[in-house]
């Protein structure tokens, strides 16, 4: 009989996804992948996992899950849902083992929006274009390219661990907020003066028109210079398109890979993870900066992940991990990798 985690309820939005599937764009197939990969790689070093493996990211409800095998070990890593344990609240950014029969229970957060549970080991469930990544308007990934349904058998595939459990400390737990930082354009030029003046210095509150394709934003339309429809050209995660009402969308992990609405300003990499935690209702600014700038704080917020996987302890207790898993995090392409490193040619 097949063993796993069994789901009871699915929460509002929970699918599995890893670090995506780059290099499919010019097939018409998006990256997908998880929303905040720092939150991925938090979630997958808490219960020692490759930092790239896959989880369940949930949205506003968490899933209800049941423990059909032997020992697991769970972790979350996200915005603050309520977590429990048959009944006993868990803290989130620390390892929890499971046992069988056992009742895992994620409400909703007191803030933010997303979050990762890693279990240790990871899914045993095939690829598809060498990802795990649901997209669920394709039907990609995951459990038959749809999200966490009612009955699902999530199997496992590896046994649970048998070292202590890990914890990030408080003080290294991330936060979200703050003016979401772009850099304008590629067709900026398809503004006017006013429009791009709007967009820096007007607040926009997210409407209820989103999720993992993209956000919709209300406030202050933006002027265009000379009409809405442009050749259509590339998006990438964070293009900020402006359609003819002049109200600014922000594409994400699931977007469509083309589109003929001009790009005022892109998203930059550190902060998408942000933008994935704002709830409807809510309000947004954005900042701009320059190219040079946008690729240091990239840099920054790689040695910023760095520092918090080489920041986990054995929860309940004190010390740092062995120095030797920071020297084997190799950060490629913004994502932490646990792997060791490549020998030397």
């Amino acid at each position: 009989m097949p063993e796993g985690l069994r789901v009871v309820a699915p929460g509002v939005s929970s699918t599995l996804q890893d670090a995506g599937r780059p290099g499919y764009l010019r097939y018409g197939i998006s990256g997908s992948g998880a929303m905040n990969p720092d939150l991925l790689a938090l979630a997958n070093g808490l219960v020692g996992n490759p930092l790239d493996a896959a989880v369940i990211e949930m949205a506003m409800v968490g899933p209800t899950l049941v423990c059909e095998t032997e020992a697991c070990r769970v972790a979350l890593a996200g915005a603050p849902f309520a977590m429990s344990l048959n009944g006993r609240a868990l803290d989130p950014f620390t390892a929890h083992d499971l046992r069988r029969g056992d009742r895992l229970v994620l409400g909703g957060p007191r803030q933010g929006l997303r979050a990762c549970l890693a279990v240790a080991g990871g899914f045993a469930v095939a690829p598809m274009l060498g990802s795990v990544a649901t997209h669920t308007r394709t039907r990609l990934g995951g459990l038959d390219g749809n999200p966490l349904a009612a009955g699902d058998l999530l199997p496992l595939a590896a046994p649970a661990p048998r070292d202590r459990p890990l914890t990030l400390p408080l003080p290294h737990r991330p936060t979200f907020g703050g003016p979401i930082r772009v850099v304008l354009g590629p067709q900026a030029d398809g503004f006017t003066e006013d429009g791009l003046r709007t967009l820096l210095s007007e607040p926009y509150t997210l409407t209820a028109r989103a999720d993992r394709m993209g956000c919709h934003l209300d406030g202050p339309p933006i002027v265009h210079a000379d009409g809405f429809n442009i050749v259509s050209d590339g998006i990438v995660n964070g293009s900020i398109q402006v359609p003819g009402h002049g109200r600014p969308l922000i594409l994400l992990a699931d977007r469509h890979t083309t589109g003929g609405y001009p790009k005022i300003a892109t998203v930059i990499s550190a902060d998408l993870g942000r933008v994935a935690q704002v709830r409807p209702g809510e309000t947004i600014r954005f900042a701009a900066v320059a190219v040079a700038e946008a690729q240091a704080i990239a840099r920054a917020a790689r040695l910023g992940l760095a520092a918090r996987l080489a920041a986990l302890v054995p929860a309940g207790g004190g010390g740092d991990l062995d120095s030797a898993f920071l020297l084997s995090c190799n950060l490629v392409g913004g994502v932490v990798s646990a792997r060791a490193p490549d020998p030397a040619p």
